[in-house]
């Protein structure tokens, strides 16, 4: 068995977790509607992509060999994610879900360089909206890549 793969999946899996609860958090917040609400949701949904960043950068390292370098590397590492690597790995998101997840990524580079009070609330609003349904595709997309890892774990018992 090669143990980096189970290594890596279990890893993933509890980054999933945490993103999740990161998510759930950005919810929570938005249906409070309190006065610092849009403040938490913002922080939470920065959460949010900054685990699957994480993810993605253990995914690079330890299966691709590369991290992205340069003024794009975020952008490229979602790029990244997407491409089938023939002899390397499948996809570990569809092209749809690195779509959907380039406003997150935009929207994180804001909270990091704003201050809170400067958050568009149509945007949160959007990306909240939009949130359960990334965070199901996210988990699809997480499923079939764990199914490759098992997999490729076992490869060198055939």
């Amino acid at each position: 068995m090669i143990n980096q793969y189970p290594v890596l999946r279990q890893r993933i899996a509890v980054e999933w977790t945490n993103i999740q609860k990161a998510a759930q958090k950005a919810l929570a917040a938005y249906a409070e509607q309190s006065q610092y609400s849009l403040d938490a949701v913002g922080l939470n949904l920065q959460g949010f992509y900054n685990g699957l960043e994480r993810l993605f950068e253990s995914i690079a390292r330890q299966i691709d060999g590369s991290i992205p370098e340069g003024g794009s590397w975020h952008r490229d590492l979602l790029k990244q994610m997407a491409l089938d690597v023939p002899g390397v790995r499948p996809s570990v998101i569809s092209q749809e879900t690195a779509v959907a997840l380039e406003d997150y990524l935009g929207f994180r580079h804001i909270v990091r360089n704003l201050y809170t009070w400067d958050l568009d609330p149509t945007k949160v609003s959007q990306l909240v909206d939009r949130l359960p349904k990334i965070i199901s595709m996210l988990d699809a997309d997480l499923e079939k890549f764990g199914h490759f890892l098992e997999a490729a774990a076992r490869a060198d018992e055939e």
